[in-house]
């Protein structure tokens, strides 16, 4: 099975017919549709201004549209390093929990139906720029309040402690007044 990229070689090939650019710029798709195969298609189309039904599209128009969906997958791409790179700093950090825009991001793995909309009417913009707005505005949402400058109340702090054996483990401090928590400072009674 082919990748992107080979697809993407395959749909700017001057050697292959029409058809086949258009088959391989189908395949395209299977590896990244933001709005969903139906609806992104429809959008390619409708961008690069041939119709979707067309069997043997002129191939400047199937290079335009390759390049609409390069372009936004790019910006997918440049979008799932930072997670992985705000992901490992956490983790050094010994912040395991993932957020909210974690599981965001983990729905939409592979930059995959991101945005369901109706195949008929997808949105006009290009599809990097609605891309990038969406981002953007997930990342606003799913920003923990102390990571925006907002205060939190004393006492939600997370504190790392590391563990005989090297493992780090992040916990919430206890309250005063409350007894121990199973699990951080008491034996589980299987262990004696």
């Amino acid at each position: 099975m082919a990748g992107f990229r080979a697809l993407a070689r395959q749909v700017r090939d001057p050697d292959r017919d029409p058809s086949q650019r258009r088959q391989a710029l189908r395949k395209c798709l299977e590896r990244f549709a933001p709005y969903g195969h139906r609806a992104t298609w429809q959008h390619l189309c409708r961008n690069a201004g041939f119709h979707p039904d067309d069997r043997e599209p002129d191939p400047a128009l199937l290079v335009a549209a390759l390049e609409e969906l390069e372009e936004a997958r790019a910006v997918w791409l440049a979008y799932e390093s930072e997670v992985a790179a705000r992901r490992k700093r956490e983790k050094r950090e010994g912040i395991r929990q993932p957020t909210a825009l974690d599981e965001w991001h983990r729905r939409t793995w592979g930059g995959r139906s991101l945005l369901h909309c109706d195949p008929a009417q997808p949105p006009t913009p290009r599809l990097a720029e609605v891309l990038r707005r969406m981002i953007s505005v997930m990342d606003v949402r799913a920003t923990p309040p102390q990571r925006r400058g907002l205060r939190l109340e004393t006492g939600s702090r997370t504190e790392v402690r590391t563990e005989p054996a090297g493992r780090r483990e992040a916990r919430t401090p206890r309250r005063q007044g409350t007894g121990p928590r199973l699990g951080f400072s008491t034996p589980l009674p299987s262990q004696g």
